[in-house]
This record gives C-alpha cells, sequence and structure tokens, in this order.
C-alpha cells in the first residue's frame, strides 16, 4: 500500500470506516520500520488524508485540520 491514502467519504458512516480501515492499514506499515507515527489530515468536509510521517512520534496517531 503506498502512502499517502486520499479518502473522499459520502457520508458519516463511510467516513468513520474508511477512515478505521485507512488508519490501521497505516499502523500494520508502521509496525514495520518503527520510526513513523500517523498523521490523519483533514481538507475539507469529505476529504482526508491518511499518512506516515516523522513529525509523529512511532506508536501515535495525530489529526491535522487543514482547512
Amino acid at each position: 500500500m503506498n502512502f499517502p491514502l486520499t479518502l473522499t467519504v459520502s457520508d458519516r458512516q463511510s467516513m468513520d470506516r474508511e477512515l478505521d480501515a485507512a488508519v490501521a492499514a497505516a499502523k500494520a506499515h508502521a509496525l514495520n520500520g518503527k520510526r513513523h507515527g500517523i498523521l490523519v489530515t483533514r481538507h475539507g468536509v469529505d476529504r482526508f488524508t491518511v499518512d506516515l510521517s516523522d513529525a509523529v512520534p512511532f506508536g501515535l496517531t495525530r489529526e491535522h485540520q487543514a482547512w
């Protein structure tokens, strides 16, 4: 899986489901190197990115509002 993952959601249920799945995939990937945290960025009401980040300590997930 390649990061960042970009998600566009249509409703609250799909947002929760898709973000949970994307963060789980990022956590699994981060465990390999044990040096990245996870950054979830909200770009609008329906658009998000989930990425591995050197700026976030390993084992943590941080949220950021870009709008």
